[in-house]
């Protein structure tokens, strides 16, 4: 199997008309998507919180969170971001496309919309 990379919009969800565009490689097994901090604070966000987070070989690592809105398609939602730091590989994790309401291909490694549940 290949990679899968997508181009998304990332807001400031106070002020939505700053924005920036971004590569990111779609990580199923990663939780949060981590965008490099330059570009977050270009957008005028602030960390909220601190986290541990374990990365590929099993080390854990230390970064600031926030939230932000990524738009896919058209489709916009806010989600949690890690401040990713000089080396962290940006990725869309599986809680914004969950939440953006895609899942990855196997065959054509793209990504095609789900059918959302409430249950």
């Amino acid at each position: 199997m290949g990679f899968t990379y997508v181009r998304v919009r990332v807001y400031n969800p106070v002020d939505m008309s700053r924005h920036a565009v971004v590569d990111l490689l779609v990580d199923t097994g990663a939780i949060f998507t981590s965008i490099p901090r330059d570009v977050l604070e270009r957008l005028g966000l602030k960390p909220l919180d601190r986290r541990k987070l374990k990365v590929y070989g099993g080390a854990v690592v230390e970064r600031d969170v926030g939230v932000a809105v990524v738009e896919y398609e058209g489709r916009r939602i806010g989600v949690p971001v890690v401040f990713g730091e000089p080396g962290d590989v940006p990725v869309l994790g599986a809680t914004s496309l969950e939440a953006l309401g895609y899942q990855v291909d196997p065959v054509t490694r793209r990504l095609k919309p789900v059918e959302l549940l409430m249950v």
